[in-house]
């Protein structure tokens, strides 16, 4: 066995294990999202590696569905975080807020859009696969960003490494660390080497440490939630009662002063 069979087939395992300690502990209800994110990772990739005998071109056109996928779902999984976060106070919050987060997220993102084009490879590629990269990259350093910021402020936010959100984003946040280097490492290497193959079998073997993270994690009993400082709950619903102000201020705003849906 060859150690890239070793690697996946240690993946493979671990994603299906990891599936069925989400199952036990109910954890789809509470992380809808997560619960989705890792069955489709498990589906796609032990139908990519299948299909590796098919065409190049079917192949990659496969591969691009995927990237997408996997990014509207991580997409979810970072709005899904940040909402779990406020648990403590969402009763108090308005009732769409997970709106305003998911805004936020994206225009985060958008932000980092341009910064993932610093880690274009040299290689030439298509135009289409250029864009793919980049997304790729994006969703990495966003997802970097939310787990620095979830662990930096975890004091502030009353979350600790027991708790499910912030395990969430520090396996994530590691897997995507290690993704993000070798993506730049790549940009100043010729694809094909084994160096270069290397790096690539490190990425995989990252998310295989972050799955049995995961695993270990959710096996586990979750430390209870505390409840947010009198400061730290007084801060966050002044920002949602400033949110919801505004965005009745908009929908009270006659219509002529406002640009039409349609409009480009």
């Amino acid at each position: 066995m060859t150690p890239d069979y070793a690697i996946w087939g240690s993946c493979f395992l671990a994603e299906a294990v990891l599936i069925l300690v989400l199952i036990r502990n109910r954890v789809f209800r509470t992380f809808p999202a997560f619960f989705l994110f890792v069955c489709w990772s498990f589906l796609s990739d032990v139908g990519l590696f299948f299909l590796q005998s098919a065409s190049t071109a079917t192949y990659f056109k496969l591969y691009e569905i995927q990237l997408v996928i996997d990014a509207s779902m991580i997409f979810a999984v970072l709005v899904e975080l940040a909402w779990a976060v406020l648990r403590p106070i969402r009763s108090s919050m308005p009732k769409n807020a997970w709106i305003g987060i998911a805004v936020l997220v994206a225009f985060i993102g958008l932000i980092l859009w341009p910064l993932a084009g610093l880690t274009l490879p040299t290689s030439k590629l298509a135009p289409a696969g250029l864009v793919f990269f980049r997304l790729q990259q994006t969703f990495a350093i966003l997802r970097v960003v939310v787990f620095i910021a979830m662990a930096a402020l975890s004091q502030l936010l009353s979350i600790g490494w027991r708790n499910r959100e912030l395990q969430v984003a520090t396996g994530l946040g590691l897997y995507s660390m290690v993704s993000l280097t070798v993506g730049i490492l790549h940009t100043y290497q010729v694809s094909g080497t084994q160096q270069y193959h290397l790096l690539d079998q490190a990425v995989t073997a990252s998310y295989l440490v972050a799955l049995g993270y995961w695993v270990f994690s959710f096996a586990t009993k979750e430390a209870e939630r505390r409840a947010f400082t009198p400061q730290m709950q007084t801060f966050l619903l002044a920002v949602a009662g400033s949110a919801r102000a505004a965005r009745m201020t908009l929908a009270d705003t006659p219509s002529k002063d406002r640009r039409d849906p349609g409009e480009r």
